[in-house]
């Protein structure tokens, strides 16, 4: 199945003012807004892009952070394809937070192949508390893909999308429904890219 017209669901996560709205407002909008108001549940948002040639639509949902909202979260990760996980480089708690995170994950995505990725987001404020090698040795930890961003100044956030969207077309079983029923050459050509046994697509590699 060709992933034109496919969508994609993506979930931010993370503490609390972190900095998930202003990421995703940045995504959506290319817009910056300082005083940005904590998320009150969930968010919802929708964007078409193309990525390496194959159009797809993202439908993705920011999460609130505190505490008293994270009875709302469990739901939110069935059926997601890609998971973002937000900390602030500045502040230490929300780094060393993101195990809780993490086990909620494990607890109740839906899909053992769901990718995820790491993202030490407010790179532009000089008060660094976590260093890139800590958010790196965690990603490798985890097997998470990573990357440092800023809202503020736009820096990596486009990129941060479109790594994490190219892992999950990478990935057949995330998106495609007929895997399991006629998508056997769609498997081996996942697995044997380099013998040219491509199916309904061959990866842009």
């Amino acid at each position: 199945m060709e992933p034109a017209g496919l969508t994609l669901k993506l979930l931010l996560v993370g503490d609390s003012a972190v900095g998930k709205s202003s990421l995703l407002r940045r995504f959506m909008d290319g817009a910056f807004e300082p005083g940005l108001t904590p998320t009150v549940g969930i968010d919802f948002k929708v964007k078409k892009m193309v990525v390496e040639g194959r159009a797809v639509q993202l439908a993705i949902w920011d999460t609130a952070g505190q505490e008293r909202f994270r009875t709302l979260t469990p739901s939110f990760y069935r059926g997601a394809q890609g998971v973002v996980l937000v900390y602030d480089v500045t502040r230490k708690d929300t780094f060393t937070g993101l195990g809780s995170w993490l086990s909620e994950l494990e607890m109740h995505t839906t899909n053992s192949s769901t990718v995820k990725m790491l993202v030490g987001n407010k790179t532009d404020k000089p008060d660094r508390e976590v260093e890139r090698k800590e958010g790196l040795q965690l990603a490798r930890k985890h097997s998470l893909l990573f990357i440092e961003t800023s809202a503020k100044t736009q820096d990596g956030v486009q990129h941060a999308f479109e790594e994490l969207v190219i892992k999950i077309l990478q990935t057949p079983d995330l998106w495609d429904k007929n895997t399991a029923k006629k998508g056997v050459q769609l498997t081996e050509s996942s697995a044997q890219q380099d013998k040219g046994l491509c199916a309904a697509h061959c990866p842009l590699t």
